[in-house]
C-alpha cells in the first residue's frame, strides 16, 4: 500500500511539474480579436464606438450585472472618454477604460485595466475598414499574459471566452448601426 502511495505521489508532483513547466513557455502576451461586417456609414460605426454612453446598446457586458455602477468622466467622447464600472454580483467584477488615441471613422484605442476579481492591464482597439458597400470592424483585445494566467492557459483558452463575447457585441454592434 505504501508503495501505491508513494508512486502516486511521484506522478502528482511530475504531472504539477509538467505543468507548471508548460506555462513557463507559454507566450508572454496574448491577443484576441473578432471581426464583422457591418453595413453601415463608417463615421456611424465610429460614433457608437467612440462614445461610452452608446456601449449600453450594443456591449455584451452592459446585460451581465443589472446592478452595476457606471461612471462617466473626461471627455464626453474620444481621447481622454473615461468609463468605470464596478460590479455588484461578480460576474463584471470592476474596471476601468480610458479612449486613449483616435483617428475618426478608423480606429480607436482604450486602456484597459480590470479592478477585480481579478487586476490585469490591456489595450482594447477596434478599427474600421471599408470593404465594398460594407466595413470590417475588429474588436481586438491585447497586453501581457502573467505567469498566473499562463497556468489558467492550459485549461481555459482566453480567445474561446472573450472571442464569443466580442462575437456577441459585434453581432449587436451590427443590429444596431444597421438600424
Amino acid at each position: 500500500m505504501r508503495k501505491i502511495i508513494t508512486i502516486a505521489a511521484i506522478v502528482v508532483v511530475l504531472a504539477l511539474v509538467l505543468a507548471l513547466g508548460l506555462a513557463a513557455l507559454q507566450s508572454g502576451t496574448f491577443n484576441v480579436r473578432r471581426t464583422a461586417s457591418i453595413k453601415a456609414p463608417p463615421d456611424k460605426i465610429f460614433a457608437m464606438i467612440d462614445d461610452f454612453h452608446q456601449w449600453g446598446a450594443w456591449s455584451p457586458y452592459e446585460k451581465l450585472d443589472p446592478a452595476m455602477q457606471r461612471s462617466f468622466s473626461g471627455a464626453a467622447s474620444g481621447k481622454g472618454a473615461v468609463y468605470a464600472w464596478d460590479g455588484e454580483s461578480g460576474t463584471v467584477g470592476s474596471g476601468r477604460m480610458e479612449i486613449t488615441d483616435t483617428s475618426p471613422s478608423s480606429k480607436i484605442v482604450i486602456k484597459l485595466d480590470f479592478f477585480k476579481p481579478l487586476e490585469g492591464h490591456n489595450t482594447a482597439e477596434f478599427t474600421i475598414t471599408p470593404q465594398g458597400d460594407s466595413n470590417n470592424v475588429t474588436w481586438a483585445m491585447y497586453g501581457p499574459k502573467p505567469y498566473l494566467s499562463k497556468i489558467m492557459g492550459l485549461f481555459f483558452s482566453m480567445d474561446s471566452m472573450i472571442g464569443k463575447d466580442f462575437e456577441t457585441g459585434l453581432a449587436n454592434l451590427k443590429a444596431v448601426a444597421e438600424k
